[in-house]
């Protein structure tokens, strides 16, 4: 019984390994940094932490084996926080976010990059070709079968 228990377990936790998918996230610096020397467009997802169908996005469509593949083999991934306080660089300008508040919980000040970005909604996805040249986003919650024909185009 033990056995056949322990074997159950076993089946069960490498399913669920098999069916949850890491993108390499790293930071636009990073990315940038990276497209220097490995020319490869970058993706990235821009999110706060208080929408919920950003949390969708990272549950039901980044995790799935097709998407972050895709994503880890044709780009750099970039998480970016719209209302986070990260400094970025951009095209030689520093971004901040000069009205964060690290006390405060729900929405807080909006990323200068945010502003830049001009973010409609969240989540949005920004594709940033070789060059670092910022793409037309896609905006909101798509399913897996929804973005992978977008980030192919």
């Amino acid at each position: 019984m033990k056995k056949l228990l322990l074997v159950l377990l076993l089946a069960v936790g490498s399913y669920a390994t098999v069916q949850a998918q890491e993108i390499k996230w790293m930071s636009l610096d990073e990315a940038l940094a990276a497209q220097k020397k490995k020319p490869k467009p970058i993706f990235m997802d821009v999110y706060t932490d208080w929408c919920g169908p950003c949390k969708m996005l990272d549950k039901n469509t980044f995790q799935t084996k097709e998407v972050s593949e895709y994503i880890n083999k044709n780009y750099y991934a970039v998480k970016f926080n719209a209302e986070g306080n990260s400094e970025v660089t951009y095209k030689g300008k520093k971004y901040t976010n000069p009205k964060f508040d690290p006390a405060r919980k729900g929405r807080n000040g909006v990323h200068d990059f945010t502003m830049f970005l001009k973010v409609q909604g969240y989540p949005s996805m920004y594709i940033l070709d070789k060059k670092g040249e910022v793409q037309s986003p896609i905006v909101g919650y798509h399913t897996p079968e929804q973005l992978l024909p977008l980030i192919k185009a």
